[in-house]
């Protein structure tokens, strides 16, 4: 009974956390919702009431899919986007009108709709949604529409794309500092725990667990890469939103450290591999390693914090060079080889890490630079 009673407290607990998950991502993306249906409804009205065209699907369905990409992606893929679509309809209208429709016009209009995406430029997503388009135009569009209708379904479509890119840009534009922060925070958090995993490793000798560690490591690539195309995402808009334009001195702080972070996250994978390697061969372990490491990791977290906060990160830079110390100390017992690397390469991801505080490179060396192992007392 009471491992039913377990069970069912289990369920019930991961069930309300679920909800709270959906509840959560709902929340976040309660603006591109609203963005969307904004878009969706001014682009019908411009397209009826200001152009005269009494059906003008394409222009609601142009509206959001320009802001599916350019929220995410670069502005530049989305005017791609936004010209697929209208050529998959353009093409499509004139074939329809000549050839007709069938199987094979279908075949026939959907191939010459991609040939044209490609041959303007378009990558795949481009390609494919032209091709969509084209489908369209072909299975829903009234046999004897075509005629005249086929140049306002074109305008339809690019009415659509240019709201949607205003909406995005200039109505109701997501916060460019949110957008840079959501994909900070996990990839600085993956990173921070990545070192604690190594530090708890060195501690206990386990071989399993600094694989495991350095596995971690490696996919800190992926986080990066998100990180980096949502600034360019967040950048765009802080450039092109007026309403945004003030969030430009918070957004500089992730743009300026990228770099600097890319770095340090190269320098955490390498340390991450020589303390592998470290525990295979049976060196020993610098009772100050592990702690420095650890320490490494905890000022990472105040780094993501004041980050996130806009503040200047002295915090941080405290407990970076507090972790530079403690592995500078490590040199005193004479370490392998690995352990010197170790310690090489914690003095380097600290060192980028200040960079991307926002110290300059010569105070960087220079505070770094007078962190050196303690010589031992002479006997009396």
């Amino acid at each position: 009974m009471a491992a039913w009673s377990r069970l069912l407290d289990d369920v019930t607990s991961r069930s309300k956390d679920t909800t709270k998950r959906r509840f959560l991502r709902l929340f976040r993306t309660s603006i591109p919702i609203l963005q969307s249906a904004v878009a969706a409804a001014v682009a019908w009205v411009v397209a009826t009431r200001v152009f005269g065209h009494e059906q003008p699907f394409f222009a609601p369905i142009a509206a959001v899919i320009s802001l599916g990409v350019s929220l995410g992606q670069r502005l530049q893929r989305a005017i791609e986007l936004v010209v697929g679509v209208a050529v998959g309809v353009l093409v499509a209208d004139a074939l329809v009108a000549i050839i007709g429709r069938g199987p094979w016009q279908l075949g026939l209009v959907v191939v010459l709709a991609m040939a044209v995406a490609v041959f303007l430029g378009g990558g795949p997503l481009v390609v494919n949604q032209g091709a969509a388009s084209a489908i369209l135009v072909v299975a829903l569009v009234p046999v004897g529409t075509q005629g005249g209708m086929a140049t306002s379904r074109f305008i339809d479509a690019l009415i659509g794309g240019v709201i949607g890119l205003l909406v995005n840009a200039v109505l109701i534009p997501v916060n460019p500092v949110v957008v840079a922060r959501r994909a900070a925070n996990p990839m600085l958090d993956e990173l921070a725990g990545t070192l604690d995993d190594i530090a708890q490793a060195l501690t206990g000798g386990d071989r399993d667990a600094a694989a495991a560690a350095l596995s971690r490591a490696r996919e800190i690539e992926t986080k990066l890469t998100e990180f980096t195309d949502a600034l360019g995402a967040g950048s765009e808009i802080a450039r092109i939103a007026p309403v945004r334009w003030r969030m430009r001195g918070h957004l500089a702080l992730y743009v300026d450290a990228v770099e600097h972070i890319d770095r340090a996250v190269r320098n955490v994978r390498v340390l991450a591999r020589r303390a592998v390697v470290m525990l295979r061969v049976g060196e020993t372990v610098p009772p100050s390693l592990p702690a420095a490491i650890s320490r490494l990791g905890e000022g990472v977290r105040t780094f993501r914090n004041e980050l996130a906060r806009g503040f200047e990160p002295l915090a941080a830079r405290r407990g970076l060079l507090d972790a530079a110390t403690l592995a500078t100390e490590a040199l005193r017992t004479e370490p392998g080889f690995s352990a010197q690397v170790v310690v090489a390469q914690l003095r380097s991801a600290v060192h980028d890490l200040l960079l991307a505080s926002g110290l300059s490179r010569a105070d960087a060396d220079e505070v770094l630079g007078e962190i050196q192992p303690r010589r031992p007392r002479r006997p009396s």
